[in-house]
């Protein structure tokens, strides 16, 4: 039987509950240590992407770096209730440009 992955979205309370509604597990966290704690739990499941907001992010380089160059998770940055701080797009940038060899976004 063929493993079934889910999805994970990680963060504060009002940026990620509304994604419950779309059918994707939520971990709503209080502090930087409940989001380590919570991302590295989250990565020995069954969850092949891992969405965390940017807020959180920002404090957790090492963590999210434990994890870039492995298959699951992949951990995909939001913009949390308070915006964007360009983070996710500039590790889309970084990836395109690992991936390519040039940056052509």
């Amino acid at each position: 039987m063929a493993n079934s992955y889910q999805i994970a979205v990680l963060g504060d309370k009002d940026s990620v509950m509304g994604f419950k509604a779309l059918g994707l597990t939520v971990f709503p966290v209080d502090d930087v240590e409940q989001a380590r704690h919570t991302l590295h739990r989250i990565a020995k499941e069954e969850y092949a992407v891992v969405y965390l907001t940017e807020q959180f992010a920002a404090q957790m380089e090492a963590d999210i770096a434990r994890y870039k160059d492995e298959l699951t998770p992949a951990v995909i940055l939001i913009p949390g209730k308070e915006g964007s701080l360009g983070m996710g797009i500039a590790n889309i940038k970084k990836s395109v440009e690992r991936a390519v060899g040039a940056d052509i976004l």
